[in-house]
């Protein structure tokens, strides 16, 4: 069996510790003992951008990715976006975005030099609070990969997020028929009602984490500003 070999860590900023390590020729991102993301299991994350970018309405989506991660979905979102795409990524972490130039290099290719896309070191929720107050444009989707789920917080501070009040926000930033898009490792009946109560119309999806049909079940909530 092959050994895992640490190659870097970075503290979140009020959270745990993310350790990057190598298992042969796969990459993980661990959140101390557990694996947070990987190469072998990035389905549902690419799924995330591709089902969200295909129920917007317009051939030129601004679009808010909150985590960057390995840049599954960032990429993804890039390829499925068009040439008119805006797509703007909230990372905390900066360790994560030298990785992404350094060890990960191989995965990032060219897509932090693409001019459609931004990588900015800030919260998610700021840029969500700047298109309400605005400081800048309303998002035609927001897409929100920072944690396992609404029950899965793995940064203090991140539970307004999924809190009533954050959906409103996140539901006022959002620019008409646009898609706030919530990945999650598990179902939570719980959040999707408060989905509703906010005022969206929901749609829940499963999907597998590797393309193969395969892989751990994930939780995937698209709901819709009227």
């Amino acid at each position: 069996m092959l050994p895992r070999e640490e190659i870097a860590t970075a503290q979140i900023p009020g959270g745990e510790t993310l350790t990057l390590v190598s298992h042969g020729r796969d990459f993980i991102i661990m959140l101390g003992r557990n694996e947070l993301m990987g190469t072998r299991m990035q389905f549902s994350e690419e799924q995330l951008a591709e089902l969200t970018l295909a129920e917007l309405r317009t051939s030129a989506p601004r679009v808010l990715i909150g985590g960057y991660g390995m840049g599954f979905t960032f990429r993804k979102a890039l390829e499925k976006g068009g040439v008119k795409a805006d797509i703007v990524v909230a990372e905390v972490v900066p360790e994560i975005l030298e990785w992404a130039e350094g060890p990960l290099a191989h995965l990032t290719g060219d897509t932090l030099n693409d001019p459609r896309g931004n990588v900015v070191l800030c919260d998610v929720a700021a840029l969500i609070d700047d298109a309400n107050d605005g400081t800048c444009a309303k998002w035609d989707a927001i897409l929100l990969d920072v944690d396992n789920g609404p029950d899965g917080i793995v940064r203090d501070g991140n539970e307004r997020l999924y809190s009533r009040t954050g959906l409103g926000k996140a539901r006022d930033a959002l620019n008409s028929g646009g898609v706030l898009a919530v990945w999650s490792a598990a179902p939570d009946h719980r959040f999707r009602i408060r989905l509703k109560e906010a005022g969206f119309d929901v749609e829940e999806r499963i999907v597998r984490a590797r393309p193969n049909n395969k892989g751990p079940r994930h939780t995937i909530w698209f709901a819709r500003k009227p």
